[in-house]
């Protein structure tokens, strides 16, 4: 099986490499199919699919989608999206839009907790100005003494209950993909894992997710135990899905994997890599 990588993150939004650079380290690292997912943005995939071109990489148009569902923040990644498509662009605009608007309310909270200056800080952090995000104020935090790394930052100042969370609304879960499906492209629920939902609820979110026309579950990915892959390939089979995977790279420094470095996926389930190779 190629080396795969279908979700990974350039300084277009919250990584740190360009990403010219980070197809670099991709190909290093023997990655033969790369996607770049950037959330909310498509502006990195010209340069990034230009650097594959050069290096011989099979290069895939990807977006990651800032969901709510019920309450909770859901990721949707999109694969094989054209981004230049109207839909796609307006959804992601709108976006990017809440993210400013969310930013500044960051910062205001963490202003109140007695930490001044977090909004320019996280700014001067962001490569592409237009999406601030969380890991800026993380990178921020961490470079003026508050926590000793990013994963820190987010345990004590940014999630529920803690002095920076900011609640917010994303995008719909029905919008998202419909975004991503009327770009021509594939819409994946990323790093299931990471939610925290019961099986009933997980179900649900499945269901919902299919009748939207999604059609993909990342399997395989850097936050995942090998168990929580074989389940959530149980998933994949069980409710007709493609099982992908990624490493979720933002980083050489802050990332658990590096670039293309994942196991494989479980035994019994359809990369989604297959689907498009056959024109599905």
């Amino acid at each position: 099986m190629p080396i795969i990588d279908l979700h990974c993150h350039s300084n277009i939004s919250d990584g740190v490499l360009s990403p010219r650079e980070l197809v670099a380290r991709a190909s290093a690292n023997g990655v033969e199919i790369l996607a770049l997912t950037d959330h909310d943005d498509c502006d990195g995939l010209c340069e990034a699919g230009s650097a594959a071109l050069d290096l011989g990489i099979e290069f895939v148009n990807g977006v990651e989608i800032s969901v709510t569902w019920r309450g909770r923040t859901i990721h949707v990644v999109g694969l094989n999206v054209d981004p230049e498509n109207a839909d796609l662009q307006g959804g992601l605009g709108s976006i990017r839009e809440g993210r400013a608007k969310r930013a500044r309310e960051i910062g205001d909270a963490l202003s109140r907790a007695g930490i001044s200056g977090s909004f320019e800080g996280a700014y001067a952090f962001a490569g592409n100005k237009n999406l601030i995000g969380r890991t800026h104020f993380a990178r921020f935090l961490v470079s003026n003494g508050y926590a000793k790394d990013v994963q820190s930052v987010f345990r004590k100042f940014l999630v529920g209950g803690k002095p920076g969370n900011v609640s917010h609304d994303w995008a719909k879960l029905s919008d998202a993909v419909s975004w991503i499906v009327a770009s021509g492209g594939m819409a994946v629920i990323a790093h299931p894992g990471r939610y925290e939902l019961s099986t009933e609820a997980f179900k649900s979110l499945l269901c919902e997710f299919r009748e939207a026309g999604g059609q993909g579950i990342e399997v395989v990915t850097s936050s995942h135990t090998r168990d929580m892959a074989i389940r959530f390939g149980d998933f994949a089979k069980r409710f007709d899905l493609y099982a992908s995977m990624g490493s979720d790279f933002h980083s050489p420094e802050e990332s658990r994997v590096d670039l293309g470095r994942l196991p494989l996926l479980p035994e019994g389930c359809t990369p989604i890599w297959e689907a498009w190779k056959a024109g599905n």
